[in-house]
């Protein structure tokens, strides 16, 4: 009896040395990587976020809640620890509304939150002081270092649409083209007068938002177009800003989903690089003054399968890549949800964070994006569409940070425009799900560790011909916010914690 308690006693031993040490090995994966800085993509331009709806109140909250509310999106401080105080956001998107807010009730638009106000009074005249939070924001990100500024349309100010609404009644176009020379006159005097009051010209005006929806539920400032109309818009919007003097460019596309950048079968919404850039095109716009040399669209509905997610960002690359000097923009996204996550619920941890962080990464990667801008900067909503979150409240209330905003700083806070990106490749036994990229800048090195596994992860990074020094890495999971983590001497065994975006910099 006494002998067969001790061979069972030394059978349990050996068999929790098995299971101790499978888990010790699943807990040590290794990643080894090389990049090499001779191989190099897309230049950088930025990440940024807009001020849509919420900042229109959120810029009235007391001092301390809308500061702390910009320090999160725009500032590189650090504490005395290094602990990044925001994200360091160098591109914010300026919301020029329709004036639905002013007509109140009678826009046809149910919530407040989503009507927007505009120096345009609906008398004709301008009130420069119409829109107070907005401004307080733009000026925030302004001071804290934010250099360039993107004003997007999403419906013609409610004087020079056919229905009077910031909304489509039909799903047709509903800018009254008779009255597109006083529409785009009014575009260059809000750029004139954004200058004029706060200081800040706006590098860039997106005149058109998503044009290939009906925008006809009226829950929401919006408006359709097709290809052609959107030629008269941009071609009325450039002659104005030749007349007005502006060095402001026209940024255009904003694509409501990727696959209407090239041919996805609808010939008067779609195939829209081909359309504007190709001087073949009875649409081509490539050639006016003022147009920028980019297209942007917006990753919403093709993020999975996963077959769909890889091959939408390559056919956009594609398209991109056939016009010479184009550059590509990825300018809107939030989670409204497909087979693996869903919109609805407010949600400020990891499982949101990871997913965007994976999406962030094949954006850049695959579809060459040279900036990458989320939708809202600040939401009220129980929704994932935000990077800071508030009370639904106009005057006061909490401030909520969240996962989100930090897995998105660990790009937008390191990768400082101008940085290029860089070829990775694996070497030896691959991770599929775990996503590296990296960027460089003077001799800079970033790169960005997406791992999603539950395993704890080791990176070797090999840097074709150098050797790499004093690295630091910032993490963000459920115990860290972009957080510094942890020095090393050299890239040989770089630590990446599990459900983690990790941030790697080297010289």
């Amino acid at each position: 009896m006494l002998k067969s308690s001790l061979n069972l006693n030394h059978f349990l031993i050996c068999l929790a040395s098995f299971f101790y040490a499978g888990t010790t090995l699943a807990q040590e994966t290794i990643l080894k990587i090389e990049i090499d800085p001779a191989v190099t993509f897309q230049t950088i331009e930025g990440f940024g976020a807009s001020d849509a709806w919420t900042c229109q109140f959120a810029g009235l909250w007391p001092a301390e809640k809308k500061d702390k509310m910009a320090d999160l999106l725009f500032s590189t401080q650090t504490t005395k620890a290094g602990q990044p105080l925001g994200i360091g956001l160098n591109m914010w998107r300026f919301s020029i509304g329709g004036g639905s807010a002013a007509q109140g009730k009678a826009s046809d638009i149910g919530d407040e939150w989503r009507r927007q106000y505009a120096f345009l009074q609906l008398d004709g005249t301008y009130d420069w002081n119409a829109m107070p939070g907005q401004i307080w924001f733009l000026k925030a990100a302004q001071n804290r270092g934010v250099k360039q500024f993107v004003g997007f349309v999403n419906s013609p100010h409610v004087l020079f649409t056919k229905n009077g609404k910031a909304y489509s009644t039909d799903g047709n176009c509903n800018l009254n083209f008779d009255k597109l020379p006083q529409f785009a006159d009014y575009l260059a005097t809000t750029i004139k007068g954004i200058k004029k009051t706060t200081g800040i010209e706006l590098n860039y005006l997106s005149p058109a938002n998503e044009p290939q929806w009906k925008w006809n539920e009226h829950n929401q400032e919006g408006c359709p177009y097709n290809n052609t109309e959107l030629t008269q818009l941009y071609r009325g919007v450039n002659t104005a800003l030749v007349k007005n003097q502006l060095k402001t460019k026209i940024q255009i596309g904003e694509a409501g989903q990727l696959d209407y950048l090239y041919n996805n079968g609808n010939a008067k919404k779609g195939n829209q690089v081909d359309q504007f850039f190709n001087p073949a095109s009875p649409n081509y716009v490539g050639n006016l003054s003022h147009i920028d040399q980019s297209i942007s669209g917006h990753s919403y509905f093709t993020t999975s399968p996963e077959e769909k997610f890889i091959a939408v960002r390559k056919k956009t690359a594609e398209a991109v890549a056939q016009i010479k000097g184009l550059r590509y923009w990825m300018s809107e996204y939030c989670v409204l949800g497909d087979e693996v996550l869903k919109g609805e619920k407010r949600d400020l941890g990891m499982v949101t964070a990871l997913f965007i962080a994976r999406l962030i990464h094949h954006d850049l990667v695959i579809s060459n994006a040279t900036s990458w801008q989320w939708w809202l900067a600040v939401s009220a909503g129980d929704y994932k569409d935000g990077l800071v979150y508030i009370d639904k409240n106009k005057t006061d209330g909490q401030v909520y940070d969240s996962k989100l905003l930090w897995a998105f700083g660990n790009y937008s806070r390191f990768i400082s425009a101008g940085s290029k990106r860089l070829q990775v490749k694996t070497i030896g036994a691959d991770v599929p799900q775990v996503n590296v990229s990296s960027y460089l800048q003077n001799k800079k090195l970033v790169t960005v560790v997406v791992n999603p596994t539950e395993n704890d992860l080791d990176l070797d990074i090999e840097v074709k011909g150098n050797k790499q020094r004093a690295v630091q890495t910032y993490v963000t999971s459920d115990q860290y916010n972009l957080s510094p983590y942890k020095q090393y001497r050299d890239t040989k065994q770089v630590g990446i914690p599990a459900k983690s975006v990790t941030t790697v910099i080297s010289n």
